[in-house]
């Protein structure tokens, strides 16, 4: 066992801190489970607490442009008060739960290109530092799976995934960021739209689909975006293929600006059955191309049979993965100070 030394506040000959997360990937609403192991450091140190923090890399859209950095979405204590002595070495185990809105890094055991992080802070006498980083794999629910699979037997094909900063009104959200999927169209959609965008807002009686299409412009009228959602339960059968291509033939045939009620499947919990998406800036009759930067982008992506085909060149390792978190989240921490 390698220890990461704690950079920074508790300096040296503070403890350590290493968390290692139990293997595969694990499930939005569902348990996370692993073990930190810390190891004492040259005196003995009284521990206030050890915390996790669930961390993303998130994009966001204003006047001066895109930009993208660290954004913190939940929070857990998982250990303190405790003494831990001179060169001590000590395991704390522990199982959390995601929230349900947790991205979704993989389809079929390949990366989409979002980046999420799982991050140890330490707190010793008043002093606090997060000096241990993970990445932290998510696939998808089985309804969630279930949606891309008939999109992917429908033709679509993947093309990228991001986190988006801001929300979708008119549903339940309630992280302050969603997850896009961008796919491209299937050929019998091709004439009418550029891409079409799914984003999941699942929540512990199912799920809201809420997709959007970047329509084309006619020769008499500019391209606009449509959403519309539709609400499915987790453990729902139905025939996806069918049910899914009812749902992307009524948002193509939508003419209105942002979505319409939703005939199919069941009325969504939350009010009207209409989407609007406000991420500051986008969304808003102009549609945001060029600015995806997973590493699916630009990538040939076949739909096979058993899905979207994420076939994604290039690709994150974990290794690789832990880097592009820590320097997303370099400038939150310059500006973090140790309260709370």
């Amino acid at each position: 066992m390698v220890f990461k030394r704690l950079l920074g506040s508790l300096g040296v000959g503070g403890p350590t801190v290493d968390t290692v997360l139990d293997p595969g990937a694990a499930l939005p609403g569902g348990p996370l489970s692993g073990q930190v192991h810390l190891k004492g450091g040259s005196t003995d140190f009284d521990i206030e607490h050890i915390a996790l923090e669930l961390v993303a890399r998130v994009e966001a859209e204003h006047e001066e442009g895109e930009s993208e950095g660290g954004i913190a979405f939940e929070r857990f204590t998982v250990a303190g008060g405790f003494r831990l002595t001179e060169g001590e070495e000590r395991t704390v185990p522990f199982t959390v739960t995601l929230p349900w809105e947790t991205p979704v890094t993989e389809l079929h055991g390949q990366a989409l290109g979002i980046v999420l992080g799982v991050r140890t802070e330490l707190a010793v006498a008043g002093a606090k530092d997060k000096g241990d980083l993970d990445p932290l794999a998510v696939r998808p629910l089985p309804a969630q799976e279930a949606v891309l699979q008939a999109l992917g037997q429908l033709g679509f094909g993947f093309k990228s995934a991001d986190l988006e900063y801001g929300r979708i009104h008119g549903t339940g959200q309630t992280l302050p960021f969603y997850q896009e999927i961008e796919l491209t169209p299937a050929p019998q959609y091709a004439h009418a739209v550029n891409e079409i965008e799914v984003t999941f807002l699942a929540h512990p009686g199912g799920m809201e689909v809420v997709l959007e299409a970047d329509k084309r412009g006619g020769p008499f009228s500019g391209g606009h975006d449509t959403l519309t959602r539709f609400a499915v339960g987790h453990q729902d059968v139905r025939d996806w293929n069918t049910e899914v291509d009812g749902w992307v033939r009524q948002l193509v045939e939508h003419r209105a600006a942002y979505g319409a009620p939703a005939p199919y499947g069941q009325p969504s919990p939350y009010d009207g059955g209409y989407a609007h998406k406000d991420d500051y800036g986008h969304h808003h009759g102009e549609h945001h191309d060029g600015h995806r930067s997973g590493p699916g982008m630009g990538t040939a992506i076949a739909a096979g049979a058993a899905g979207l085909a994420v076939g994604v060149a290039g690709g994150m390792v974990a290794a690789e993965v832990v880097d592009e978190i820590g320097d997303a989240f370099e400038d939150e921490d310059e500006g973090e100070g140790d309260e709370g």
